[in-house]
């Protein structure tokens, strides 16, 4: 996806969050956070924009520590969200395509990181937000949820911090059906190997411990835990798959 293409999701979903969240009710609870009303949603992810923003507007070049989360409720709270989503937005319409500053994971270049991992952190809390509301989530296109279930699998949990581990030697299969993209992603006491296939290499590289399958929708909001494994087909050993749901979550430090 471009850069462009990642900056029109955020925009989109930092909407779509504000208005689910505006109609669920800062004490709503939302079922994808366990603990967290959605006061806690608009505080975390408002939080993430403006820590996004000093970086893309203010060049930084080493991290940098949040500026923590307000003490802010009601419609002051949504206000400062909704404000804190624009001035982000404006920063990556804004900033020059050489910009230089400090990442987390890999990228062509710190521009396309950040618009990139600011969609996908939006579009995630989106659902979270829409969740709070209740009644039907909005769509992902294929495209954003393929690039994101790349960015889940060759970036976070390229890591060395990733708690998806086997003893010994696992493979799991992502396969999406709605486009014939997949992945093996091979299980160890290190941290997951991916490797992105075309669904005749899958076919050519033979049977695997578990497989999920579904749409690249049902797919990525799945492996970002906001779906259950009911949402996708799991075929195989349905353990590692519940490894998956238990070990994977990314969490903010």
């Amino acid at each position: 996806m471009e850069t462009t293409d990642h900056v029109k999701s955020l925009t989109d979903a930092g909407h779509l969050l504000a208005g689910a969240a505006e109609q669920a009710g800062p004490g709503a609870s939302v079922p994808t956070c366990p603990g967290w009303q959605v006061r806690n949603l608009l505080r975390h992810t408002g939080m993430v924009h403006r820590w996004a923003t000093a970086y893309v507007a203010e060049g930084h070049t080493s991290y940098h520590h949040d500026g923590g989360e307000p003490d802010l409720d009601g419609g002051e709270l949504l206000d400062w969200f909704r404000e804190g989503h624009g001035l982000l937005v404006n920063a990556l319409e804004s900033a020059s395509a050489d910009l230089e500053c400090w990442t987390f994971l890999p990228a062509p270049s710190p521009l396309a990181f950040w618009a990139r991992r600011q969609a996908h952190e939006t579009t995630i809390h989106r659902v979270d937000a829409e969740s709070a509301r209740g009644g039907p989530l909005s769509g992902v296109a294929a495209g954003q949820a393929l690039d994101g279930i790349d960015e889940l699998l060759f970036g976070f949990h390229a890591r060395p911090k990733s708690r998806v581990r086997t003893d010994a030697p696992r493979t799991l299969r992502i396969r999406a059906t709605d486009t014939g993209d997949a992945w093996t992603v091979r299980l160890s006491p290190e941290p997951p190997q991916a490797v992105r296939e075309s669904e005749a290499d899958t076919h050519r590289a033979g049977s695997v411990d578990c497989e999920l399958s579904g749409t690249a929708e049902g797919l990525y909001l799945t492996l970002w835990n906001r779906l259950p494994l009911t949402a996708v087909t799991v075929t195989g050993d349905r353990g590692l798959a519940r490894l998956w749901c238990e070990n994977s979550g990314v969490t903010w430090s």
